[in-house]
């Protein structure tokens, strides 16, 4: 929290930011994000803040940055593990061309329908395919298909985080060479450089371990090229290359 109190704490929900100052993260909200935020992720954006896990959610700051991301990769064949109501998965839908697809997967349909009228409303329902449940099962099976493997261009992850390497181990089969897997979440509200005595919320410290151990791997996978970026709550982009 800023020095000045809350006045000065950021508007954007449930997001600390990793920024030093409040301020600085309210200014480049104000000043490049929210001026060009689509109406439609806008609309989403506050009908998540009503939701009491709206903490879940993707930054808009992160959201504007995927949409760049997408496009300057040109992605087409995507994919998003972990949906929550559809904030960055309406940022994809509307960053990828119209014949482009997502397969989307989640363990809460729920959720996503509170998403889903604004994503219908937005014109990009139909370049979603959702699919409720856990995601290594279908992983598992897609993986045994030849005509799956190397057929993605972008894939989001933003799920359960101690399946994160597990998700790694099928996902650098699925995407193609160049192709990009994003990682949410990798600096976990920034605890990956706290001390073991650093009084952290429960859900914070059990799942560090298992983000600690996942930026291990990523760094030393020959398989990739990464870039982990403060934003949001870290972000960790995988470029395949072999």
């Amino acid at each position: 929290m800023a020095a000045n109190g809350d006045n000065m704490r950021h508007q954007e929900v449930g997001h600390k930011s990793l920024l030093q100052s409040d301020a600085l993260y309210q200014y480049i909200l104000d000043t490049s994000v929210y001026p060009r935020e689509p109406e439609p992720m806008k609309e989403l954006r506050e009908v998540t803040a009503k939701h009491p896990w709206n903490l879940m959610t993707t930054s808009a700051d992160e959201g504007q940055f995927l949409s760049m991301l997408l496009k300057l990769i040109n992605a087409k064949n995507t994919m998003e593990i972990g949906v929550y109501t559809g904030y960055s998965l309406l940022a994809t839908a509307l960053a990828i061309p119209d014949e482009g697809k997502i397969l989307a997967m989640d363990i809460n349909r729920e959720n996503y329908e509170l998403g889903l009228p604004v994503i219908e409303k937005a014109g990009v329902a139909h370049k979603i395919d959702f699919k409720e449940g856990p995601a290594l099962p279908v992983l598992d099976e897609m993986v045994k298909d030849e005509k799956n493997l190397g057929s993605f261009d972008f894939i989001f992850v933003d799920a359960d985080k101690d399946n994160y390497i597990n998700y790694h181990k099928r996902l650098i089969d699925l995407v193609r060479v160049g192709g990009v897997i994003g990682y949410d979440n990798t600096l976990w509200s920034g605890s990956v450089v706290a001390p073991p005595d650093a009084p952290l919320r429960k859900y914070i410290r059990y799942y560090r371990d298992f983000v600690l151990e996942l930026n291990k791997a990523l760094a030393a996978d020959p398989r990739i090229e990464i870039c982990m970026l403060p934003v949001g709550d870290g972000v960790t982009l995988c470029r395949r290359v072999a």
